[in-house]
Order: C-alpha cells, then structure tokens, then sequence
C-alpha cells in the first residue's frame, strides 16, 4: 500500500511530504492473517520539505499564539493550507511516478486545550477536501480527535512508530523528537510503552531567535546565537519552575502554554531581580531548558540510550547540551534506516495503513485514552472508499528498508 504522509509541526515553518509504501510480511495471506501479527516493513520512496510561503507561514503562526484572531483567517488558512497541501501532493506524485491508495494530512494544530491535564478538544486546519478533489485520491484526517474522545492526550502520535521501530530493545530506549516541542517514546523490556510531551524544544528559542535577527521565521541556525551566550542560572532555575514538568504522564502541550507572553513573564521577573538580561544569554539559558527538561525526563524512566528526531536535531548547540545532561551521545533515527527529518511525515503514513486496516493508532499506554482507537476521517477520492480487510492485531514491529 502506497501512502503519501503530510506533516506540519509547531514551529509552521514547511510542509513536511513522504511517499511510503509499507507492506505487511511475515503473516499468511487470507483470513488467518486476521489474527496474526507479522512485520510491517516500510519503503521510503521520496520525502521533501516543502517551505510555506512568507504570508501563510506568517498567517500560521499567528494562530498559534494563544490570543482571539479573526474567524475570517481561520478559514482562510484552512483553505490556503489545504491547496497548498494539494499543490505538494500533486508535485510529489508526478516527481515519483507513483500512484498512491491514500493521503493522510495532519493539518496545522492551532490549538490543543488542556485543563487539570486532561485534553478538551484538539483542532487541526488544512481543509483536505482540495487534496481530494486535486489527485482523486482519498484523504485521512483529523487524527488526534477520536482519542481525545476517548479520554486521550491525542498526543503525541510518534508513540505507535517509535514503539513499533523500537521493538525488542533490550534496555530502556527512548526516541525523542526535537520539533517546537519535545517528545519522548520509552521503550523497555517487560514493560507498556510511555510517550508525552517533555516541554518546549524549539518553540521558545525560536522566539528569542526571532528578537534577536528580526526575521519574523528566524531560528538559531547551526546553534550559533546559544553558543554566543551564557546560561543565566536564576532564569534558567526559574522557567525549571513550571509546573507542568512534574505532571505524570500521559500529558501533552503545546503553544498553547509556551509562547511569547510566557517567556516575557519569566524575563520580566528576572530583570526585576537581577536587571535586563543579554539576549543571547537568554537564548542559550532556553537552549539548556530543552536539553535539561529532555534529560531529567529520560533518567526518570531509566533511558539508556536515545535516538532523535526533529529540526532540532540540526542545532549542534542543542544536541551537545543533551549530550552533557545525559551522559552519553545521542544518535538519530537514520540509524535506524529512517532518515529523522521524514519520520513525522512517514509516522501520517503509518496512521493511514493502521487506519485503512481498522487498527488503532494510538496505544492507551501512551495517550491514556480508555481504549485504542481507529484514528481519523476519511474524505472519498474520485472513486469510492474500498478499504482492506480489517485485521485485529498490530504489526509486531516495524522495519524500515531501501
């Protein structure tokens, strides 16, 4: 089965496209293999990043910020994002020459409410319906609300990848993704895998990166502003201060909590103490939370080994600040076959075979919804929705090939 997977995180800075052709083997053909595990195995044939233009990624991250905007660009952006889905789509699959059974398009999350740690509702845009109508082929979406219905975080969805990729690790092994939040997956032997959201990765750097070069879609490149800078010890003890790091999971966030008026609450009480801080102190002193929030976390759970994911993945800084938390070095997902900048968009790819299959997306270990859910809506291609027989167990691991 051929699925086009289509991601856009917190940081709204492009579209990330993989083109995945995933396979069930190892299970007998026909109705026996309705209760047999099996391996899925997994065939990247092309991933990209397709950058957003100025306007709608400015348009974006003006709805990320926790304040009342217009209806009229809510819908607007639903539609922009939507076409702008369909245009990548329609590029990738003329580039490949491939004929693809579904899309699955996460959409851009403006918002996921969160109240005495439990999710009240979750809303991605980007109307898929253009996708449809652009390549005839039927779209996923909507791929968080079913669990969060079902008592569910909705988040993070890396979980049912990363615990399938990680299968049969023999110590505790978490796969941690550095996006405008961090996540991790910890897997271990004998044990129900966890996953939840650690705490900003990149939101807030971007922020500070933002102020400091003046370009509205700036961020530390290669880490360079943090490793000008100084981590200031009372702001960092400060921001360490937020209550939700010593929630128990499952729990998720998002900008909803880390956004520019947090980060000027915390500056502003450091100035008061302390007089104004240099810039890119306060960067480096943000790039420390990551790594520290990312680390304590991972020794909470016994990790021994980690491997990562994400944008910031690609900020030398970053990683070599996880690297002295934790002790040790941190590999990447390409180690695993799976190159780290196409696993979010190759984990929609995996949501939309789980899907097709009627299998869940989600582990209730990891979400803490009531029970696993089939994820999202379907929006019919030019034909009508034929799916596949419905299996009743997951695939016992996953292997990425090619």
């Amino acid at each position: 089965m051929i699925v086009v997977g289509l991601m856009t995180g917190t940081s709204a800075d492009a579209l990330d496209v993989a083109v995945v052709d995933l396979t069930l083997d190892g299970a007998p053909q026909g109705a026996a293999a309705q209760d047999v595990a099996g391996e899925l195995v997994v065939r990247l044939l092309d991933h990209r990043e397709v950058a957003f233009a100025d306007e709608l990624a400015g348009d974006l991250l003006r709805l990320l910020e926790p304040r009342d905007v217009p209806l009229a660009l809510v819908s607007g952006v639903d539609a922009r994002l939507g076409r702008f889905c369909a245009d990548a789509v329609e590029r990738v699959l003329a580039d490949t020459g491939v004929a693809a059974d579904l899309v699955v398009s996460h959409g851009q999350t403006v918002r996921h409410d969160v109240a005495d740690g439990r999710v009240t509702g979750t809303l991605q845009i980007g109307q898929p319906a253009w996708i449809a109508e652009r390549t005839g082929v039927p779209v996923l979406s909507d791929v968080r609300s079913r669990d969060v219905a079902a008592g569910g975080q909705g988040a993070p969805l890396a979980g049912i990848l990363d615990h399938l990729l990680l299968a049969g690790a023999d110590a505790p092994t978490a796969a941690l993704n550095l996006g405008g939040i961090a996540n991790i997956t910890v897997v271990a032997p004998g044990r129900d895998t966890v996953a939840f959201d650690t705490g900003p990765a990149n939101a807030l750097v971007d922020l500070m990166a933002r102020r400091i070069t003046g370009d509205g879609r700036g961020y530390d490149r290669d880490g360079a502003l943090a490793a000008r800078g100084h981590v200031l010890p009372a702001l960092l003890d400060d921001l360490l201060a937020e209550p939700y790091y010593a929630l128990p999971a499952p729990k998720s966030t998002g900008k909803e909590l880390f956004h520019a008026a947090y980060l000027d609450r915390h500056l502003a009480r450091y100035t008061d103490q302390h007089g104004a801080p240099d810039d890119l102190d306060v960067i480096a002193t943000l790039t420390a939370l990551t790594a520290r929030t990312v680390a304590d976390q991972c020794r909470a759970h016994g990790v021994g080994a980690v491997v990562a994911s994400g944008g910031g993945t690609r900020n030398p800084t970053l990683m070599r600040a996880l690297e002295a938390e934790l002790g040790h070095p941190v590999d990447t997902t390409d180690r695993l076959g799976l190159p780290e900048g196409a696993k979010e968009a190759t984990l929609m790819a995996l949501v939309g075979w789980l899907t097709w299959h009627g299998l869940p997306a989600a582990l209730p270990s990891v979400t803490g919804a009531a029970r696993g859910t089939v994820a999202g809506r379907l929006t019919p291609g030019a034909g009508p929705l034929r799916l596949a027989a419905p299996l009743d167990t997951l695939p016992a691991r996953l292997r990425v090939v090619g």
